[in-house]
């Protein structure tokens, strides 16, 4: 049996709290809404916010299996959903034929049974333990076409699945549905109505320096200050992407890897490819740019 579901708002605070996700009082309300009304949570928000973070902290803490279905261009019903294990197939009814059955329907049958149906992560989904429902997380929808959001519309509202030659399949329980998307794309609002919606923004500077103390607590306090503070400097400028959480952690977990206690000009230029990651980006704060950026920091930690 799964862990039960989160009580109140406060419980979801809780729960989140004990994975080490520092999550605000917006994020805990609609997440205990979802659980609560058996209703997909659509998060949107720009790439490395903590949008994939969220449904592998709530299979962890409801002790549920994660099944994850990473979106991409072209994704399909076969690679998605189901198939049927064609060469089984072919083997059965040659079998049957050399034994002389030639009742079609009685093959049909056969070869259409469950045993040849390949489970893809949404029919996994749908088919999960009793007592125990996974979290099924569905990253980066908005890298698929709308075809295939047309698809999913049956398997949010319904949690079912039609299978044209075996029948349709409902989930017994429905699973903790998480959608997250990068926004590159607008989702058509047919699959948003099935859906409760929140947006994740960055974290103000002191919940990500929270989020660092937890994430890469070897990092040094003064440390973790002047990178936090650095980054939301950053998110301010207009840059082709600017670093999200992820890059935040991975920069405080580089610079403790590196014996570092406070940042410098020099280290900033060595180490800004764990934090940027476009050339054009990088360039501009490898001159006088990121010095002057780092002496508005020190300066505001001075003063503080």
């Amino acid at each position: 049996m799964s862990a039960p579901l989160p009580q109140s708002i406060d419980d979801t605070l809780t729960m989140l709290n004990s994975q080490d996700y520092v999550a605000d009082r917006s994020l805990a309300t609609v997440l205990f809404l979802s659980l609560k009304m058996g209703r997909p949570l659509f998060l949107e928000g720009e790439a490395g916010v903590g949008k994939t973070e969220i449904a592998k902290v709530l299979s962890k803490a409801l002790d549920r299996p994660l099944i994850r279905l990473q979106c991409y261009e072209g994704l399909d019903i076969s690679s998605a959903v189901y198939e049927w294990n064609y060469p089984a197939q072919m083997l059965e009814i040659r079998m049957s034929e050399a034994a002389g059955i030639s009742d079609r329907d009685r093959l049909e049958h056969d070869i259409f049974a469950d045993r040849y149906l390949i489970r893809r992560p949404v029919l996994e989904a749908l088919s999960g333990e009793p007592g125990r429902p996974p979290v099924f997380l569905i990253d980066e929808l908005d890298r698929t076409d709308e075809a295939f959001e047309a698809f999913l519309l049956e398997v949010l509202s319904d949690f079912q699945v039609t299978i044209p030659e075996y029948g349709t399949i409902k989930a017994a329980e429905r699973p903790a549905v998480i959608i997250t998307t990068n926004r590159t794309r607008e989702i058509h609002d047919a699959l948003k109505r099935r859906c409760l919606y929140h947006w994740v923004d960055y974290p103000s500077a002191e919940r990500e320096l929270e989020i660092v103390a937890r994430k890469a607590p070897e990092a040094n306090k003064r440390l973790s200050e002047e990178i936090v503070r650095f980054v939301q400097k950053l998110r301010q400028m207009e840059l082709f992407k600017v670093p999200g959480v992820a890059e935040t952690i991975d920069w405080a977990t580089a610079l403790t890897e590196l014996d570092k206690i406070a940042l410098d000009p020099a280290t900033i230029s060595d180490t800004i490819g764990v934090l940027l990651k476009y050339q054009d980006d990088i360039a501009r704060l490898q001159g006088s740019e990121g010095k002057r950026i780092l002496d508005d920091v020190k300066a505001e930690l001075a003063s503080a």
